[in-house]
């Protein structure tokens, strides 16, 4: 049975475990209808839309709801 030699410190192990937990820059694609940047499946901030849809009508709602339940 496999026993260690002797402790090993925060230090060391933290060490030994960086590499794993690096993170990576976030892909970019671009828009299809507009041609900026954007995360893959996710709406275009944009030009508002999503897989050919127009979604910045949603969006309008949203606000005006939004403001009405503040006032």
């Amino acid at each position: 049975m496999a026993v260690p030699k002797s402790k090993v410190s925060k230090q060391r192990r933290n060490k030994r475990r960086s590499s794993v937990w690096k993170l990576s820059a976030p892909n970019l694609v671009p828009c299809p209808k507009c041609g900026e940047l954007k995360l893959p499946h996710r709406i275009c901030p944009n030009c508002m839309t999503y897989n050919g849809r127009d979604y910045s009508a949603g969006a309008e709602e949203a606000e005006k709801s939004d403001n009405k339940e503040k006032a």
